[in-house]
């Protein structure tokens, strides 16, 4: 499958924000391809290191999502340690500030960062499927619909990119979830993913690392389609609104302060949208042998909402550094990051036309 979908990247005839940067070795003496446009990249003084929709430019976006997504999620992990446990005992963690005074009175300063190592690892998995499969996908479904439908669209276009790159991600994810929320809400259960890991084959078997994987596609897919979406609208939005010039006249340190802000907003709405099903999360891999409806019904809709401030604050950050690294190593390799969508001459000559 993954073979035709990089074949259909490299042959692209399409002129869209998503086309790929090809020239044709023309022959000698004769111009450039009738019809074939290439665009502007944010890097014109060094080139290009790759083509857009290569293989290696797919490979260059997994190792960004690595980067992005393993580092940022491994930095909060103090805030997603008491917002597990806000969500699964509220009685105990009254609060965000109550939580983090209780974890260091009773285990001190090194207990804060329990669950560091599951964090990185299954982050670093996921980041790297969720941004790698996520250019792969935006590609693919661009040329199944067309220059002027993935244009028309391309709303729905990010929102089934983004799920798809999330469903196997989360796949990648759901292993080292489970020992991460174990070790951090089960007191007594094990203090390191070496000792957590083999704990849950023991007594789970190979069920035990995936039994959180639903309500984990739950949680991540309705984050990962609003954190795409809602990112590559907002930046589109604040290009065309707020700041005073295009892209393509702004330094390369002005688009990541655009990219920064636009990760932020999607954040914050990331949180909101999330956050039921990451608290079913935390308390199934709490509580053994529970499923998640049950979850769900002991602890309510309100019970649903616990520790949504801790996530906004963890959330929006997370998703701006993000979104900051990802796009600080696209510049960092040279790679191509085409302009925000622009209507297709096409397009505009058929609804000028209509006008008349």
């Amino acid at each position: 499958m993954f073979a035709s979908l990089l074949e259909a990247a490299k042959n692209s005839p399409l002129r869209t924000p998503f086309t790929k940067v090809q020239c044709d070795t023309p022959a000698k003496g004769s111009g450039p391809v009738v019809g074939r446009q290439i665009q502007a990249a944010a890097t014109p003084d060094n080139g290009d290191s790759c083509e857009f929709g290569s293989t290696k430019y797919f490979a260059l976006c997994s190792i960004g999502g690595v980067l992005s997504c393993g580092t940022t999620h491994t930095f909060v992990v103090p805030l997603d340690l008491v917002k597990c446990r806000l969500q699964v005992d509220q009685a105990k963690y009254k609060n965000l500030f109550h939580g983090f005074k209780v974890t260091v009175a009773e285990e001190g300063m090194r207990g804060l960062a329990k669950g560091w190592a599951p964090t990185l690892y299954g982050y670093s998995a996921q980041g790297l499927c969720k941004f790698g499969f996520y250019e792969v996908f935006k590609v693919y479904y661009a040329n199944l619909l067309g220059e002027e439908n993935a244009y028309l669209y391309r709303t729905w276009l990010y929102l089934a990119a983004s799920a798809s790159a999330e469903f196997f991600a989360d796949i990648a994810l759901a292993p080292f979830e489970a020992a991460k929320v174990k070790i951090q809400t089960s007191p007594g259960f094990a203090s390191t993913m070496r000792a957590a890991m083999p704990k849950i084959m023991k007594e789970e078997g190979i069920a035990g690392f995936y039994k959180g994987l639903v309500p984990l596609w739950m949680r991540q897919i309705p984050y990962t389609m609003m954190k795409f979406a809602c990112f590559e609208k907002t930046v589109e939005l604040l290009y065309k609104h707020v700041v005073p010039k295009p892209r393509s006249e702004c330094s390369k340190g002005e688009q990541l302060v655009v990219t920064f802000a636009a990760g932020y907003i999607a954040g914050v709405f990331c949180a909101i949208v999330s956050h039921p099903a990451d608290v079913v999360v935390s308390k199934l891999n709490q509580a053994k042998g529970s499923t998640a409806l049950q979850v769900a019904k002991s602890l309510g809709f309100m019970g649903m909402w616990n520790g949504l401030t801790p996530r906004i604050i963890m959330i929006g950050t997370l998703t701006a550094l993000q979104w900051f690294i990802y796009d600080g190593v696209k510049v960092a390799l040279a790679l191509p990051r085409p302009p925000p969508p622009e209507m297709p001459a096409s397009l505009k000559a058929k609804l000028e036309a209509k006008a008349q």
